[in-house]
């Protein structure tokens, strides 16, 4: 099994300095907001935060490619270095503290690349998770002191915690019937949102979550957090990893429920 502390360690550091860059104009009053083709909104933050990780990588990785949300893909080969600078910009803006720089490292394999590392920091609540292959999943103020995750043992639907981030995307795909199912099923809902969602299943305090649509730099880290804590990430279609463009995360006991749910359409 491949050791990949440094490339866990680097990671550390770039989310350190991405945490700077994003906390810095966190609520302020003059940050500037574009609006992409795809009518999402960019902040300055997020190109700033994305323009430092890359900085970092093309000094400490030469021979890495970087996929990121703003800037694309950079360079070529068997490791790939995948970036949000603000997962959650849409509350970033707003000044909702539930956001964070997710960062991770894929290798390429058998059917292309999967995730092996991740890091997932969200300093403004104060939170950090991180993972690498084999060696666990992880949450705490550094890699010295940290708590290992463990996903929930809760078997039934009817005493589960299920979390996703929005109505209109379930709609939009004709699954909202069965969303709604899902959520008069389980004991509880909530609306967390964005990467939020991944990093409590993975920690057991929510058993499932799901989310209609998202991109490879939405899924890479939160996919290795959740599968180091002893937990299922997969597409609506079932295929492991994070390459389906939309995303399912649990337990592992609850996976086929949640599937069978999301699954049926009008």
């Amino acid at each position: 099994m491949p050791d990949y502390h440094d490339d866990l360690r680097l990671a550390h550091v770039l989310a350190d300095a991405a945490d700077a860059v994003t906390m810095e104009r966190f609520k302020a009053l003059d940050l500037k907001v574009e609006t992409k083709p795809d009518m999402t909104p960019v902040s300055e933050a997020d190109k700033a935060a994305e323009e430092l990780i890359r900085g970092q990588l093309q000094r400490a990785r030469p021979r890495d490619a970087i996929l990121g949300e703003e800037y694309g893909i950079e360079g070529t080969g068997p490791r790939r270095w995948v970036v949000d600078p603000i997962d959650g910009t849409k509350n970033y803006v707003r000044g909702v503290p539930v956001w964070a720089t997710l960062i991770s490292l894929m290798e390429a394999g058998e059917g292309g690349f999967h995730p092996v590392m991740g890091v997932v920091s969200a300093p403004a609540l104060g939170r950090r998770w991180w993972a690498a292959k084999g060696s666990g999943a992880y949450t705490g103020r550094s890699l010295s002191a940290a708590t290992r995750l463990q996903v929930s043992k809760v078997e039934r639907l009817q005493d589960a915690s299920f979390a996703y981030s929005s109505l209109s995307g379930w709609e939009e795909q004709g699954r909202l019937d069965g969303f709604l199912d899902l959520t008069r099923a389980c004991w509880r809902t909530r609306g967390y949102g964005d990467f939020w969602s991944y990093m409590m299943v993975a920690e057991g305090s929510v058993d499932i979550c799901a989310e209609p649509e998202l991109s490879l730099w939405d899924m890479a880290a939160p996919a290795i957090v959740v599968e180091e804590a002893g937990g299922l990430y997969t597409g609506l279609d079932g295929t492991p990893g994070p390459h389906s463009g939309n995303a399912a995360a649990s337990n592992g006991l609850l996976h086929r429920e949640l599937l069978g749910h999301l699954n049926r359409r009008r």
